[in-house]
């Protein structure tokens, strides 16, 4: 499964070189359907669903691919990917990347409770991959004030291997992390300024 997995993420890659600058412009028709769970901002306002504003292109390029290809299942977006082109993929991944970035929650979080968590994220290297900031890069998913259920969902399903990524590295590092803790996580990054 990783081999096959690792060549989903490869061959997303691909489909991206030299073209994402010429699609960001274009907002493609078949974005609709996507931000009407996803936010037409691109912020989420559904549990569980995740904000895609200023995702990176490469990781949602990625993600597109694995939903049509069925290697990762998550009912609606196989049916919405299943008959999308490679081009398809690349405009919408584009134009998720052109959106604006989520906001956070209005309150601001608690201080202490916030450094814990942000503690916790230097000592995991959480901020390496996902950058000091949690913008993301490549094909690494930005998290910055992404919906707090999702962000929590999305770890305990990465800790039990639930759900699959294309690099089994989530795997490997959420496995000394507990529950507490991935709750720590969510919090933290949901709360970004």
């Amino acid at each position: 499964m990783h081999r096959c997995v690792t060549r989903a993420g490869l061959t997303a890659t691909l489909l991206l070189t030299g073209a994402l600058s010429a699609l960001a412009a274009e907002a493609p028709e078949s974005l609709a359907p996507c931000l009407a769970c996803h936010g037409a901002d691109g912020q989420s306002q559904i549990e569980n669903i995740p904000s895609l504003g200023a995702q990176t292109a490469p990781y949602s390029l990625i993600q597109l691919f694995m939903f049509r290809e069925k290697m990762r299942v998550a009912e609606p977006m196989n049916a919405a990917a299943k008959d999308l082109t490679d081009g398809e993929l690349q405009s919408i991944a584009a134009a998720l990347a052109a959106l604006p970035a989520p906001k956070p929650p209005a309150a601001p979080g608690d201080p202490a409770r916030l450094e814990r968590a942000r503690t916790l994220t230097e000592q995991n290297h959480c901020n390496v991959c996902h950058r000091p900031d949690f913008a993301g890069q490549q094909t690494v998913p930005r998290l910055a004030d992404q919906r707090e259920d999702y962000l929590l969902k999305t770890l305990r399903e990465y800790k039990t291997a639930a759900r699959h990524a294309y690099e089994p590295i989530m795997i490997e590092v959420l496995q000394p992390i507990d529950d507490a803790q991935l709750v720590e996580f969510a919090y933290y990054l949901s709360h970004l300024r």
